[in-house]
């Protein structure tokens, strides 16, 4: 498996730490959206950890293998190759085990198809596993260490608690259920209201079993968007960083 970064740089000392921002939510509350146009405000990558687990989940069905079978999904991570962007239009690839030995063969380009509402269904069934889950985790630190960004917007689950427990920035951002379903309405064609409120609630049950996506660990700070409209919610987000930066200059 190996980890990949944008190719682009800034003029920081070579060994200088990204600012790390750990933002985690759950689906609906805004988080992936407005991750992304608050590192542009800010000048820092993005990076999406949905989108590997939903890449992995993608391999998996593309090798037949049994997305519940702990042992047979780590495996793929073996010689799995994963690359994302994280600066610009977002741009995820992979190389399937065994789908093609030559080394100069071009990666699949899974962008489109990992967003499929398929795909999304099966998410949970490759994150429950806790080998995978480590190894993902641990590709993700080394994807923001080697970036060479002045920061990184890191979005997903676990982030604040599990992938980024010491980021300078931890946000819990979230939304009332009703709120986040509009929301996904909007953008999931051919699903009404209804169906993604109900949805929505599952995923949200599913979800209390292992994390709390309502109430911030400690060093976590609460952005709820229920009443705020996307520039808000950005803004909201970019005071909190700036803040935490103007501190760390004035200690």
């Amino acid at each position: 498996m190996e980890d990949a970064v944008n190719d682009a740089v800034d003029d920081r000392p070579a060994d200088a730490a990204p600012i790390l921002v750990a933002i985690d939510g759950p689906a609906g509350s805004g988080k992936s959206s407005v991750s992304r146009a608050a590192a542009v405000r800010l000048g820092f990558g993005i990076l999406d950890t949905g989108a590997a687990y939903r890449s992995l989940a993608w391999t998996a069905t593309e090798l037949g293998v049994d997305l519940d079978d702990a042992a047979a999904v780590a495996a793929i991570l073996d010689d799995w190759e994963y690359r994302i962007t994280l600066r610009g239009e977002q741009r995820v690839t992979v190389r399937v085990p065994g789908a093609d030995p030559d080394p100069e063969t071009e990666p699949v380009d899974v962008t489109a198809a990992i967003r499929a509402h398929a795909v999304s269904g099966l998410v949970s069934r490759v994150s429950k596993h806790p080998e995978v889950r480590d190894r993902l985790n641990a590709m993700f630190r080394g994807i923001v260490a080697a970036s060479g960004l002045p920061g990184v917007v890191i979005e997903g689950r676990d982030i604040t608690t599990v992938v980024a427990p010491d980021a300078p920035v931890r946000i819990l951002m979230t939304a009332s259920a009703e709120v986040r379903a509009r929301r996904r309405a909007g953008e999931l064609a051919g699903l009404s209201h209804e169906q993604v409120l109900a949805d929505i609630a599952a995923r949200d049950a599913k979800d209390a079993l292992v994390v709390d996506f309502f109430t911030p660990a400690p060093g976590v700070t609460l952005v709820d968007t229920s009443d705020l409209d996307f520039e808000q919610s950005v803004q909201a987000v970019v005071d909190i960083v700036r803040a935490v930066q103007r501190a760390a200059e004035e200690s």
